[in-house]
């Protein structure tokens, strides 16, 4: 299968930035940069949050939605992590992808031009009609396990 083309329209602050693009061969996601100013990057104080342009407005292919994921290199040494991961990109946006990014740390994280700050999975969206009924069917699980699927290991 061929890869579908993803759109981009770079905005003025972000001239001068890669791109998002895949780190490896067989990566899910492509890198999101900050496009802050070199002279004026983003400190986000321990438990703050902030939202963090990449410089970037998309057109995502018909039946795809984007996923904004979190880093797990950010996460394990600094503890930021995209706040509302992952957040969704619907296929008919097009204004500029930002990043709300939250400081789980006990340090101040400093985002500096250029930085990755998150990836970006393009990923199939299934449409549905919601249809209300008065039962709905059977499973082994049923409504136990919130939080879990609430099966026994002797039941699997």
């Amino acid at each position: 299968m061929s890869p579908a083309p993803l759109r981009i329209l770079r905005l003025p602050h972000g001239e001068g930035l890669p791109l998002p693009a895949y780190q490896s061969e067989a990566a899910a996601g492509l890198d999101l940069l900050a496009a802050v100013p070199a002279d004026a990057p983003i400190e986000i104080a321990p438990g703050k949050r902030a939202q963090v342009p990449t410089g970037l407005a998309i057109a995502l292919p018909p039946g795809t939605e984007g996923q904004v994921r979190p880093r797990s290199g950010l996460a394990a040494r600094h503890g930021v992590t995209v706040l509302n991961a992952p957040g969704t990109i619907d296929a008919d946006y097009r204004g500029e992808v930002q990043v709300v990014l939250i400081n789980h740390g006990d340090a101040p994280f400093r985002v500096e031009r250029g930085a990755r700050i998150a990836q970006l999975v393009v990923a199939p969206v299934l449409r549905v009609v919601t249809e209300e009924v008065v039962t709905l069917d059977d499973t082994a699980r049923g409504a136990n396990g919130f939080g879990s699927t609430g099966l026994a290991a002797s039941r699997r």
